[in-house]
Protein backbone atom coordinates (compact mmCIF):
# COMPACT_ATOMS: atom_id res chain seq x y z
CA UNK A 1 0.00 0.00 0.00
CA UNK A 2 1.52 3.56 -0.54
CA UNK A 3 1.55 5.73 2.00
CA UNK A 4 2.56 9.47 2.86
CA UNK A 5 5.34 7.93 5.18
CA UNK A 6 6.76 5.48 2.00
CA UNK A 7 6.85 8.26 -0.46
CA UNK A 8 8.12 10.93 1.42
CA UNK A 9 10.83 8.57 2.52
CA UNK A 10 12.55 8.39 -1.02
CA UNK A 11 15.20 10.16 -1.25
CA UNK A 12 13.79 11.71 -4.87
CA UNK A 13 11.29 13.35 -2.81
CA UNK A 14 13.62 14.81 -0.30
CA UNK A 15 16.08 16.01 -3.20
CA UNK A 16 13.29 17.22 -5.36
CA UNK A 17 11.31 19.15 -2.19
CA UNK A 18 13.33 22.35 -1.90
CA UNK A 19 15.77 21.76 0.35
CA UNK A 20 18.92 23.42 0.19
CA UNK A 21 21.07 21.27 3.34
CA UNK A 22 20.69 17.55 3.72
CA UNK A 23 18.78 15.97 6.56
CA UNK A 24 21.90 14.76 9.17
CA UNK A 25 21.50 11.01 8.79
CA UNK A 26 22.60 11.93 5.50
CA UNK A 27 25.78 13.48 6.05
CA UNK A 28 28.45 11.36 6.31
CA UNK A 29 31.71 11.20 8.77
CA UNK A 30 34.40 13.54 8.40
CA UNK A 31 36.80 10.40 8.17
CA UNK A 32 34.50 9.48 4.98
CA UNK A 33 34.29 12.68 3.06
CA UNK A 34 38.78 12.60 1.87
CA UNK A 35 38.58 12.95 -1.71
CA UNK A 36 35.47 14.54 -2.10
CA UNK A 37 35.75 17.59 -4.53
CA UNK A 38 34.06 18.30 -7.87
CA UNK A 39 33.40 14.91 -9.29
CA UNK A 40 33.33 16.20 -13.23
CA UNK A 41 36.20 17.88 -12.54
CA UNK A 42 37.76 14.58 -11.46
CA UNK A 43 36.94 12.68 -13.92
CA UNK A 44 38.04 14.95 -16.38
CA UNK A 45 42.12 14.83 -14.91
CA UNK A 46 44.45 13.33 -16.56
CA UNK A 47 46.80 13.39 -13.51
CA UNK A 48 47.45 10.03 -11.43
CA UNK A 49 46.34 6.30 -12.07
CA UNK A 50 43.39 5.49 -14.32
CA UNK A 51 41.13 2.55 -14.24
CA UNK A 52 42.40 0.15 -17.38
CA UNK A 53 39.94 -0.12 -20.20
CA UNK A 54 40.75 -3.75 -21.68
CA UNK A 55 39.38 -4.14 -25.00
CA UNK A 56 37.89 -7.79 -25.39
CA UNK A 57 37.56 -7.46 -30.04
CA UNK A 58 40.93 -9.62 -29.85
CA UNK A 59 39.78 -12.43 -27.14
CA UNK A 60 39.06 -14.98 -29.45
CA UNK A 61 41.26 -14.22 -32.19
CA UNK A 62 42.58 -17.30 -34.03
CA UNK A 63 46.48 -15.82 -33.52
CA UNK A 64 47.70 -17.45 -30.61
CA UNK A 65 49.52 -14.25 -29.99
CA UNK A 66 47.28 -11.62 -30.89
CA UNK A 67 44.81 -13.70 -28.15
CA UNK A 68 47.03 -14.09 -25.27
CA UNK A 69 48.00 -10.41 -25.35
CA UNK A 70 44.45 -9.70 -24.71
CA UNK A 71 43.57 -12.24 -22.22
CA UNK A 72 47.08 -11.37 -20.43
CA UNK A 73 46.00 -7.71 -20.10
CA UNK A 74 42.61 -8.76 -18.47
CA UNK A 75 44.18 -11.21 -16.35
CA UNK A 76 46.98 -8.10 -14.93
CA UNK A 77 43.75 -5.66 -14.60
CA UNK A 78 42.03 -8.26 -12.22
CA UNK A 79 45.41 -8.84 -10.36
CA UNK A 80 46.43 -5.37 -9.99
CA UNK A 81 43.06 -3.41 -10.03
CA UNK A 82 39.84 -5.57 -9.74
CA UNK A 83 38.23 -3.15 -12.16
CA UNK A 84 38.35 -2.11 -15.59
CA UNK A 85 36.13 -0.61 -18.38
CA UNK A 86 35.06 -3.64 -21.14
CA UNK A 87 35.19 -2.33 -24.77
CA UNK A 88 34.19 -4.60 -27.46
CA UNK A 89 32.69 -6.89 -25.21
CA UNK A 90 30.02 -8.47 -27.69
CA UNK A 91 26.77 -6.86 -25.93
CA UNK A 92 25.26 -4.22 -28.64
CA UNK A 93 25.29 -0.56 -28.36
CA UNK A 94 21.81 -0.95 -29.35
CA UNK A 95 20.59 -2.95 -26.73
CA UNK A 96 22.74 -1.48 -23.95
CA UNK A 97 20.26 1.78 -24.21
CA UNK A 98 17.42 0.08 -24.65
CA UNK A 99 17.99 -0.97 -21.30
CA UNK A 100 19.01 2.16 -20.03
CA UNK A 101 16.22 4.05 -21.43
CA UNK A 102 13.71 1.56 -20.04
CA UNK A 103 15.43 2.06 -16.42
CA UNK A 104 15.50 5.81 -16.73
CA UNK A 105 11.66 5.76 -17.95
CA UNK A 106 10.57 3.57 -15.13
CA UNK A 107 12.54 6.07 -12.94
CA UNK A 108 10.83 9.18 -14.53
CA UNK A 109 7.31 8.14 -13.21
CA UNK A 110 5.87 9.67 -10.65
CA UNK A 111 6.56 7.93 -6.76
CA UNK A 112 3.21 6.96 -6.50
CA UNK A 113 3.56 4.57 -9.22
CA UNK A 114 6.70 3.21 -8.45
CA UNK A 115 5.98 2.60 -4.76
CA UNK A 116 3.13 -0.37 -6.45
CA UNK A 117 6.43 -2.01 -6.59
CA UNK A 118 8.38 -1.40 -3.44
CA UNK A 119 10.19 -3.87 -1.28
CA UNK A 120 9.62 -4.65 1.81
CA UNK A 121 13.20 -5.31 3.91
CA UNK A 122 11.69 -5.61 6.98
CA UNK A 123 9.62 -8.66 5.95
CA UNK A 124 12.66 -9.94 3.99
CA UNK A 125 10.82 -8.97 0.68
CA UNK A 126 13.90 -7.17 -1.02
CA UNK A 127 13.02 -7.51 -4.85
CA UNK A 128 11.24 -4.67 -5.60
CA UNK A 129 11.78 -0.37 -5.58
CA UNK A 130 13.84 0.96 -2.24
CA UNK A 131 15.85 2.86 -0.51
CA UNK A 132 18.91 1.99 1.91
CA UNK A 133 17.81 1.45 5.33
CA UNK A 134 20.42 2.41 8.19
CA UNK A 135 22.40 -0.26 8.90
CA UNK A 136 25.11 0.73 11.44
CA UNK A 137 24.54 2.26 14.73
CA UNK A 138 24.84 6.13 13.50
CA UNK A 139 22.09 5.65 11.22
CA UNK A 140 23.28 7.19 8.53
CA UNK A 141 21.81 6.67 4.77
CA UNK A 142 22.71 7.16 1.18
CA UNK A 143 22.07 9.36 -0.91
CA UNK A 144 20.17 6.97 -3.54
CA UNK A 145 16.79 5.05 -4.01
CA UNK A 146 16.99 2.23 -6.17
CA UNK A 147 15.28 -1.10 -8.05
CA UNK A 148 16.48 -4.27 -7.10
CA UNK A 149 15.26 -7.67 -9.21
CA UNK A 150 16.73 -11.75 -10.06
CA UNK A 151 17.04 -11.11 -14.07
CA UNK A 152 18.81 -14.81 -14.74
CA UNK A 153 18.52 -17.85 -14.73
CA UNK A 154 14.80 -17.22 -16.50
CA UNK A 155 13.17 -19.88 -14.24
CA UNK A 156 14.61 -18.16 -11.08
CA UNK A 157 13.13 -14.76 -11.76
CA UNK A 158 9.73 -13.24 -10.49
CA UNK A 159 8.09 -11.26 -13.77
CA UNK A 160 5.04 -10.29 -11.17
CA UNK A 161 7.45 -7.47 -9.49
CA UNK A 162 9.36 -6.21 -12.57
CA UNK A 163 8.10 -2.75 -14.35
CA UNK A 164 4.96 -3.29 -16.78
CA UNK A 165 5.79 0.43 -17.63
CA UNK A 166 7.83 1.25 -19.82
CA UNK A 167 6.60 -2.18 -22.15
CA UNK A 168 10.05 -2.57 -23.29
CA UNK A 169 11.62 -3.07 -19.63
CA UNK A 170 11.40 -6.83 -19.22
CA UNK A 171 11.99 -7.69 -22.91
CA UNK A 172 15.25 -4.98 -22.96
CA UNK A 173 16.34 -6.20 -19.28
CA UNK A 174 15.94 -10.39 -20.11
CA UNK A 175 17.86 -9.75 -23.67
CA UNK A 176 20.60 -7.69 -21.75
CA UNK A 177 20.74 -10.40 -19.23
CA UNK A 178 21.19 -13.85 -21.28
CA UNK A 179 23.73 -11.17 -23.23
CA UNK A 180 25.41 -10.81 -19.90
CA UNK A 181 25.41 -14.36 -18.96
CA UNK A 182 27.17 -15.69 -22.20
CA UNK A 183 30.01 -12.76 -21.39
CA UNK A 184 30.21 -13.58 -17.97
CA UNK A 185 31.61 -17.68 -19.03
CA UNK A 186 33.95 -15.89 -20.95
CA UNK A 187 35.47 -13.81 -18.43
CA UNK A 188 35.50 -16.83 -15.86
CA UNK A 189 37.38 -18.48 -18.77
CA UNK A 190 40.26 -16.10 -19.05
CA UNK A 191 40.56 -15.71 -15.28
CA UNK A 192 40.64 -19.32 -14.65
CA UNK A 193 42.99 -20.03 -17.44
CA UNK A 194 44.75 -17.34 -15.58
CA UNK A 195 45.02 -18.78 -12.40
CA UNK A 196 46.38 -22.06 -13.96
CA UNK A 197 43.08 -23.78 -14.19
CA UNK A 198 40.90 -25.55 -16.66
CA UNK A 199 38.87 -23.52 -18.52
CA UNK A 200 35.75 -23.99 -16.92
CA UNK A 201 36.80 -24.30 -13.30
CA UNK A 202 35.82 -20.86 -11.74
CA UNK A 203 32.51 -21.25 -13.46
CA UNK A 204 31.49 -24.71 -12.12
CA UNK A 205 32.93 -23.55 -8.48
CA UNK A 206 30.73 -20.29 -8.47
CA UNK A 207 27.05 -22.33 -9.41
CA UNK A 208 27.59 -22.97 -13.17
CA UNK A 209 24.58 -21.94 -15.77
CA UNK A 210 22.14 -23.36 -13.15
CA UNK A 211 23.12 -21.91 -9.78
CA UNK A 212 25.09 -18.51 -10.64
CA UNK A 213 22.43 -15.71 -10.29
CA UNK A 214 22.42 -12.28 -12.09
CA UNK A 215 20.65 -10.14 -9.44
CA UNK A 216 20.66 -6.45 -11.10
CA UNK A 217 20.41 -2.91 -9.16
CA UNK A 218 19.44 -0.35 -10.59
CA UNK A 219 20.83 3.04 -8.42
CA UNK A 220 19.11 6.19 -9.20
CA UNK A 221 20.94 9.37 -7.86
CA UNK A 222 19.01 12.42 -7.48
CA UNK A 223 20.59 15.78 -7.52
CA UNK A 224 22.29 16.44 -4.05
CA UNK A 225 22.23 20.21 -2.66
CA UNK A 226 25.50 19.31 -0.50
CA UNK A 227 27.63 16.52 -2.20
CA UNK A 228 30.33 17.12 -0.69
CA UNK A 229 28.90 16.43 2.60
CA UNK A 230 26.70 12.65 1.64
CA UNK A 231 27.65 9.44 -0.47
CA UNK A 232 25.36 7.73 -2.86
CA UNK A 233 26.85 4.43 -1.64
CA UNK A 234 28.95 3.92 0.98
CA UNK A 235 32.86 2.66 0.97
CA UNK A 236 32.06 -1.25 -0.05
CA UNK A 237 33.76 -4.00 -1.58
CA UNK A 238 31.14 -6.10 -4.14
CA UNK A 239 30.37 -9.84 -2.52
CA UNK A 240 29.41 -11.02 -6.05
CA UNK A 241 32.08 -13.27 -8.05
CA UNK A 242 31.73 -10.33 -10.36
CA UNK A 243 29.86 -7.20 -11.23
CA UNK A 244 29.08 -5.51 -14.80
CA UNK A 245 28.01 -1.85 -14.77
CA UNK A 246 26.11 0.13 -17.05
CA UNK A 247 25.78 4.26 -15.92
CA UNK A 248 24.19 7.30 -17.92
CA UNK A 249 27.73 8.79 -18.67
CA UNK A 250 27.39 11.03 -15.18
CA UNK A 251 30.96 10.39 -13.17
CA UNK A 252 30.47 9.04 -9.79
CA UNK A 253 32.16 5.78 -9.45
CA UNK A 254 35.52 6.30 -7.27
CA UNK A 255 38.15 3.36 -6.59
CA UNK A 256 40.44 3.06 -3.52
CA UNK A 257 43.70 2.30 -5.23
CA UNK A 258 47.40 3.12 -4.12
CA UNK A 259 46.07 4.31 -0.98
CA UNK A 260 44.07 7.25 -2.58
CA UNK A 261 40.25 7.35 -3.81
CA UNK A 262 40.52 7.67 -7.95
CA UNK A 263 37.37 8.74 -10.02
CA UNK A 264 36.43 6.41 -13.30
CA UNK A 265 36.13 7.90 -16.59
CA UNK A 266 33.02 7.80 -18.38
CA UNK A 267 33.73 5.57 -20.96
CA UNK A 268 31.47 5.26 -24.22
CA UNK A 269 29.69 1.75 -24.69
CA UNK A 270 32.24 0.34 -22.04
CA UNK A 271 30.31 -2.06 -19.64
CA UNK A 272 32.47 -1.21 -16.07
CA UNK A 273 33.21 -4.78 -14.57
CA UNK A 274 34.64 -5.51 -10.88
CA UNK A 275 35.78 -8.35 -9.58
CA UNK A 276 34.59 -9.17 -6.24
CA UNK A 277 34.87 -11.40 -3.11
CA UNK A 278 33.61 -14.35 -4.23
CA UNK A 279 36.59 -14.88 -6.88
CA UNK A 280 39.19 -13.21 -4.48
CA UNK A 281 38.38 -16.12 -1.89
CA UNK A 282 39.02 -18.47 -4.89
CA UNK A 283 42.03 -17.08 -6.40
CA UNK A 284 43.33 -16.59 -2.52
CA UNK A 285 43.83 -12.90 -2.95
CA UNK A 286 45.68 -12.97 -6.58
CA UNK A 287 43.06 -11.47 -8.51
CA UNK A 288 41.54 -8.15 -6.03
CA UNK A 289 38.06 -6.98 -4.99
CA UNK A 290 38.62 -3.31 -4.80
CA UNK A 291 37.09 -1.12 -2.14
CA UNK A 292 34.36 1.35 -3.98
CA UNK A 293 32.25 3.74 -3.44
CA UNK A 294 29.51 6.34 -5.24
CA UNK A 295 29.78 10.03 -4.96
CA UNK A 296 26.72 12.44 -6.02
CA UNK A 297 26.36 15.84 -7.25
CA UNK A 298 24.10 18.94 -7.28
CA UNK A 299 24.05 19.45 -11.20
CA UNK A 300 22.84 15.96 -12.94
CA UNK A 301 21.16 13.06 -11.54
CA UNK A 302 23.48 9.55 -12.39
CA UNK A 303 22.01 6.50 -12.56
CA UNK A 304 23.82 2.98 -12.71
CA UNK A 305 22.93 -0.63 -13.61
CA UNK A 306 24.71 -2.95 -11.67
CA UNK A 307 24.10 -6.52 -12.11
CA UNK A 308 25.49 -9.01 -9.32
CA UNK A 309 26.65 -12.51 -10.58
CA UNK A 310 26.40 -13.93 -7.07
CA UNK A 311 27.02 -18.02 -6.47
CA UNK A 312 24.50 -19.94 -4.57
CA UNK A 313 23.91 -19.11 -0.81
CA UNK A 314 23.91 -22.53 0.81
CA UNK A 315 25.53 -24.95 -1.22
CA UNK A 316 28.47 -24.13 -2.03
CA UNK A 317 32.04 -23.56 0.44
CA UNK A 318 33.91 -20.56 -0.56
CA UNK A 319 37.57 -21.03 0.20
CA UNK A 320 41.22 -20.76 -1.77
CA UNK A 321 41.63 -23.35 -4.33
CA UNK A 322 43.96 -25.86 -3.69
CA UNK A 323 45.92 -24.23 -6.58
CA UNK A 324 45.90 -21.13 -5.77
CA UNK A 325 47.63 -22.09 -2.16
CA UNK A 326 51.71 -23.57 -1.46
CA UNK A 327 53.55 -23.19 1.89
CA UNK A 328 54.80 -19.72 0.15
CA UNK A 329 51.27 -18.78 -0.24
CA UNK A 330 48.57 -20.20 2.54
CA UNK A 331 45.50 -19.98 2.57
CA UNK A 332 44.49 -16.48 3.87
CA UNK A 333 40.64 -16.80 3.55
CA UNK A 334 38.45 -18.89 6.19
CA UNK A 335 36.08 -21.47 4.58
CA UNK A 336 32.02 -20.26 4.47
CA UNK A 337 29.31 -20.45 2.38
CA UNK A 338 28.48 -16.99 0.48
CA UNK A 339 25.63 -17.09 3.17
CA UNK A 340 28.14 -16.95 5.94
CA UNK A 341 30.36 -14.78 4.24
CA UNK A 342 27.81 -12.07 3.95
CA UNK A 343 27.13 -12.10 7.50
CA UNK A 344 30.61 -12.05 8.22
CA UNK A 345 30.58 -8.89 6.45
CA UNK A 346 27.46 -7.62 8.31
CA UNK A 347 28.91 -8.33 11.57
CA UNK A 348 31.90 -6.84 10.97
CA UNK A 349 30.41 -3.58 9.90
CA UNK A 350 27.75 -3.29 13.07
CA UNK A 351 31.06 -4.20 15.23
CA UNK A 352 32.81 -1.03 13.73
CA UNK A 353 29.75 1.32 14.31
CA UNK A 354 29.96 0.76 17.72
CA UNK A 355 33.70 1.58 18.67
CA UNK A 356 34.26 4.91 20.23
CA UNK A 357 34.01 7.84 17.52
CA UNK A 358 37.50 8.43 17.84
CA UNK A 359 38.92 4.73 17.16
CA UNK A 360 36.16 4.74 14.00
CA UNK A 361 37.57 7.38 12.60
CA UNK A 362 40.95 5.53 13.15
CA UNK A 363 39.70 2.73 11.91
CA UNK A 364 37.82 4.07 8.51
CA UNK A 365 40.26 7.00 8.28
CA UNK A 366 40.91 6.09 4.20
CA UNK A 367 40.66 1.86 5.08
CA UNK A 368 44.24 1.92 4.29
CA UNK A 369 45.08 0.83 7.74
CA UNK A 370 42.02 -2.16 7.26
CA UNK A 371 43.72 -2.56 3.95
CA UNK A 372 47.07 -3.55 5.01
CA UNK A 373 46.36 -5.10 8.13
CA UNK A 374 44.67 -8.26 6.62
CA UNK A 375 43.38 -9.00 3.13
CA UNK A 376 40.01 -10.57 4.79
CA UNK A 377 39.71 -6.87 6.19
CA UNK A 378 39.15 -5.67 3.16
CA UNK A 379 35.86 -7.16 3.15
CA UNK A 380 34.14 -5.41 5.70
CA UNK A 381 31.66 -3.42 3.78
CA UNK A 382 28.41 -4.44 2.82
CA UNK A 383 26.95 -4.21 -0.41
Amino acid sequence: MVTAASVGSRVESLASSGISTIPKEYVRPEEELVNIGDIFEDEKSTEGPQVPTIDLKEIDSEDIKVREKCREELKKAAIDWGVMHLVNHGISDELMERVKKAGKAFFDLPIEQKEKYANDQASGKIQGYGSKLANNASGQLEWEDYFFHCVYPEDKRDLSIWPQTPSDYIVATSEYAKELRGLTTKILSILSLGLGLEEGRLEKEVGGLEELLLQMKINYYPKCPQPELALGVEAHTDISALTFILHNMVPGLQLFYGGKWVTAKCVPNSIVMHIGDTLEILSNGKYKSILHRGLVNKEKVRISWAVFCEPPKEKIILKPLPETVSEEEPAIFPPRTFFEHIQHKLFRQSQEALVSTKESAALKSTKESALKSTKEAALISTN
